[in-house]
């Protein structure tokens, strides 16, 4: 309990800063989640190998408002990717509403991070989220007609097809159906199927699944490059890692 107090209490003072570099409350609030390899060249407590990265590396969680770093959490690498990703969200959102009550906030993040029980906490305490969906033989069934009416466009142009297509669904561990939007591409390589999960709307595009894909949910991919200017220095110091 002490680690996981001394951690939160760094992060504090990034969200408190993060709070007053605001002038006036914001309307919307969008957090990205990610984790990352952050390589180690000793024998560090909590490294491990992983095969994806090629190397010895610790798995930091971090979590971006826009430009903004709120969190940057050292982790062992032999995790679950999304370990201590809901509490950090109920903390955030804690600490967010207490500055800003009617400040409306979204979760966003990659299929690593999609948990029945963190997307139902959102769902209960009416925060939006946009989270990627691994796919499926379930999901590529329900998403076969775009998946056949993308084959069809490329084999009578030639050119690359993108499909958009949603409905909703349910997995064993849900207890409720979900909105999923499916987007589909076919190219020479053949098929891409991706899929996300959502509760947002946007009235301002009549609720547009391409809309909400292309604009908010890939929007995310800008915290790739947040990443990369944050590490160098975060993690400078690796001779040990707080565990919560």
């Amino acid at each position: 309990m002490a680690d996981r107090e001394w951690a939160w209490g760094i992060h504090e003072a990034m969200v408190e800063n993060f709070i007053t570099s605001h002038s006036q409350p914001p309307e919307e609030l969008i957090l990205d989640f990610d984790a990352t390899d952050d390589r180690v060249h000793g024998n560090q407590e909590g490294r491990f190998f992983h095969g994806y990265y090629d190397h010895y590396c610790f798995l930091p969680l971090y979590v971006f408002c826009g430009e903004q770093l709120l969190v940057s959490y050292l982790r062992p690498l032999k995790i679950d990717g999304a370990k201590h990703a809901w509490a950090i969200l109920a903390l955030l959102v804690k600490k967010l509403r207490q500055a800003w009550p009617e400040v409306e906030i979204i979760l966003r993040a990659d299929s690593g991070f999609c948990r029945h029980k963190m997307v139902g906490w959102c769902e209960r305490k009416g925060v939006g989220y946009i989270v990627g969906l691994a796919k499926n033989k379930r999901l590529n069934a329900l998403a076969a007609d775009w998946m056949e009416a993308a084959k069809k466009g490329f084999e009578a142009s030639g050119d690359k097809q993108r499909v958009f297509g949603e409905f909703t669904y349910a997995a064993k561990s849900w207890k409720c159906e979900r909105r999923v939007i499916a987007r589909i591409e076919y190219m020479e390589k053949g098929i891409n199927q991706r899929y996300i999960v959502i509760n947002l709307e946007d009235p301002d595009f009549g609720d547009n699944g391409q809309h909400l894909y292309e604009t908010h949910y890939c929007a995310r991919a800008d915290m790739e490059n947040r990443i990369k200017e944050q590490q160098p220095d975060l993690f400078a110091d690796r001779t040990s890692c707080h565990k919560w």
